[in-house]
């Protein structure tokens, strides 16, 4: 248990602004500092005591578990003992939680004469964020200045990987092996390469809608679950989704979907569409936009029933010779043709047929959910460059429940001329095989798992642009399963993929 003097220490950000007040009134100095502070070391505390040196009075705030963007298996330790290790140094005088993802509304809330970051900041690292060139301008709008401690510098997160390893040992294995091989310099070189390319998304539209209840017990008349409704709320799911992930690696993205006329949500889903993206849309007489209503009980965010609002059948004959004229258009001028089959009705035998004629490079992901078992697999297309599909999927498609998966996949790669083909297996992580280089399998990250709705997708809307660009088998690998675990932190696809936090997270797991 803390101590009291510690606990005294520990301070909200409101409490500190009046205890401040008092401070700046007796003329004293009032310095600020702020991190994650994951592993308290030799350079934070020395850090902390130089920071001390430059005033009277030293504020810590401390990144919240929620903020840490450094990876599925971080923080390592959770905020109130990050807090309390700060609390027990002598330097500190208060130390807080932040309310917010960065600094800077905590420094324009504590109003510091002096802001200090740590000497890394002093030696050109990069601002990858923004977030340095935003703090400098807070504290200065306060009437303060920047300033950067010059003692020895440590690093958290390298400590971390090496003494006190936060993945299973057969993991850590695999992860030391992999920086052996790859710096976290190459894999962020690999996504760099994404953002020259014209990438095309093709698939269904998708409103994700999640409805929160209380159970409130069996019916008294009937054997059913009775509800009480809490709140909703929805996301883009489907085709949109995977252009929203693709939206913060590839600078120009388009779009091909279709939304219903009845209840379309078009203007939801233009606005949260990322501002990267050009949407075409074509619209299905009779039929809303597909949405996908799942009720959830909140205390345990346990699944009940899942409802789809939709009309699967097939596109009218103008309806398809519209998509298939929007495709002709689009196919011809893009690098990489993403194909997110959901099994819907949108893709039809002429669509897939000119897909698979005209892209330049081909990526295709066909989804078996309640609504296609059974009539909907990969094989409905006779041409790929890089599939994507779940174990289960491809062994619907080969008629085969048990049976040694490579030669399923190495016969799929066969059928479709597709030279690689990823199939992921949930917690065992993923296979990834190429017929030049045969198979890599890499493990999942995924140590947080709060919905594995939409991590598929994410893995594939990162890895299909990668394997474009010739990102060799087994960074594609990592670069998958650590999309799909950041993916399986969320609820559904509440948040898309972003770029800054994926290479901190690369970062962190390579140092």
């Amino acid at each position: 248990m803390a101590s009291v003097a510690i606990l005294k220490k520990t301070q909200s950000l409101e409490d500190l602004e009046l205890l401040l007040r008092d401070a700046r009134a007796q003329g004293k100095t009032i310095v600020h500092c702020h991190g994650v502070f994951d592993l308290l070391h030799v350079g934070h505390i020395r850090h902390i005591e130089e920071a001390k040196a430059l005033g009277d009075v030293l504020i810590v705030t401390v990144t919240p578990d929620r903020y840490v963007n450094k990876g599925p298996h971080r923080p390592a330790f959770q905020q109130d003992l990050r807090v309390e290790g700060i609390a027990a140094l002598d330097a500190v005088d208060y130390v807080a939680i932040n309310r917010w993802e960065t600094a800077e509304n905590a420094i324009k809330a504590l109003k510091p004469d002096i802001y200090v970051k740590g000497p890394d900041y002093s030696q050109g690292r990069p601002d990858l964020t923004g977030g340095l060139a935003r703090e400098e301008s807070a504290v200065q709008s306060v009437g303060g200045r920047l300033e950067t401690t010059n003692d020895v510098q440590f690093s958290s997160t390298s400590l971390l990987n090496r003494y006190v390893p936060l993945f299973p040992s057969d993991l850590n294995g695999w992860l030391t092996k992999f920086r052996e091989k790859y710096t976290a310099g190459d894999i962020i070189e690999y996504l760099e390469r994404l953002r020259s390319l014209r990438v095309l998304v093709i698939g269904e539209a998708i409103i994700d809608e999640y409805v929160y209840c209380q159970a409130l017990g069996k019916s008294s008349k009937e054997p059913i679950l009775a509800m009480q409704y809490i709140s909703k709320e929805k996301q883009l799911g489907g085709s949109l989704a995977i252009a929203n992930h693709l939206a913060s690696f590839c600078d120009q993205v388009e779009l091909v979907t279709s939304l219903g006329t009845i209840q379309p949500h078009e203007k939801y889903i233009r606005q949260n569409l990322k501002s990267n993206i050009i949407p075409s849309f074509v619209f299905k007489s009779g039929s809303p936009t597909i949405v996908k209503r799942r009720f959830i009980e909140e205390y345990q965010f346990a699944k009940l029933l899942e409802v789809y609002e939709m009309n699967d059948a097939a596109l009218t004959q103008r309806e398809d010779d519209e998509l298939c004229g929007t495709l002709a258009t689009k196919l011809v001028n893009c690098d990489v043709a993403i194909v997110a089959d959901f099994g819907h009705g949108l893709l039809s035998p002429s669509a897939v047929q000119l897909a698979g004629k005209q892209a330049p490079f081909l990526a295709v992901n066909t989804q078996v959910n309640a609504a296609n078992v059974g009539f909907h697999t990969i094989s409905k297309y006779n041409r790929a460059d890089y599939i994507s599909i779940q174990e289960k999927e491809i062994r619907m498609d080969q008629r085969d429940a048990r049976g040694d998966l490579k030669p399923m996949i190495e016969g799929l790669s066969k059928d479709l001329n597709c030279p690689s083909v990823m199939v992921t297996q949930g917690k065992k992580g993923t296979m990834l095989y190429h017929q030049d280089d045969g198979y890599f399998e890499s493990p999942s990250l995924a140590v947080k798992v709060v919905d594995r709705i939409g991590a598929g997708d994410a893995l594939f809307a990162l890895t299909a642009p990668c394997v474009a660009t010739g990102v060799p088998s087994d960074a594609v690998g990592l670069i998958g399963n650590l999309a799909g675990a950041q993916a399986a932190m969320i609820v559904g696809n509440s948040a898309s993929l972003d770029r800054v936090q994926l290479v901190r997270s690369i970062e962190s797991l390579l140092k």
